[in-house]
């Protein structure tokens, strides 16, 4: 008997224990009633009262906003055909644009569909009105017969996404 009474003792300790850091860490701690009454309040529900869900900044149930000023980009073309080429070999286009939006074009990153396909993008501001260029290398190794690989341009831009497409048919050596 005396054991069931020391374990009932030390269960209720360490429920009060966690309603204790559980206030701590959200914020509503200090000074507000004794560790058993915080404890006993949180365990109770009142039926007038509908409850109450408080927002976490820590976790990841809101989507991150972008502030980024908005500009946009008109490339003079969107796809590319490189016709036939050969295997294992080196095929360079460059793809021109010009910032036709307001605000500096900022050019967060630009990724090729495969390995193969490795774009070379300018890491400046590009400023309204400015031009760049996005230099694409596609190199088809052992590929084989009609090939269509994309680059997708990530900016500042509206739509966020920009996709350039390559196509070639590539010829067995």
């Amino acid at each position: 008997m005396k054991d069931k009474i020391q374990i009932a003792l030390l269960s209720v300790i360490a429920v009060a224990l966690v309603a204790l850091a559980v206030k701590q860490f959200s914020g509503d701690g200090a000074g507000k009633g004794s560790v058993a009454a915080n404890a006993a309040a949180s365990t109770t529900t009142n039926a007038s009262t509908p409850p109450v869900e408080s927002f976490d900044p820590m976790a990841n149930n809101a989507a991150p906003v972008d502030n980024t000023p908005k500009t946009t980009i008109n490339f003079a073309e969107y796809e590319h055909s490189f016709g036939d080429i050969k295997q294992d070999s080196e095929n360079k286009h460059v793809f021109k644009f010009t910032n036709t939006g307001t605000e500096p074009l900022i050019i967060e990153t630009a990724n090729g569909s495969c390995g193969c396909t490795v774009p070379n993008y300018p890491k400046a501001p590009i400023p309204p009105g400015g031009t760049g260029e996005i230099e694409v290398e596609y190199k088809p190794g052992k590929q084989e017969n009609a090939q269509t690989k994309t680059v997708t341009v990530i900016a500042n831009t509206e739509p966020k996404e920009t996709t350039l497409r390559i196509t070639a048919n590539v010829q067995k050596i």
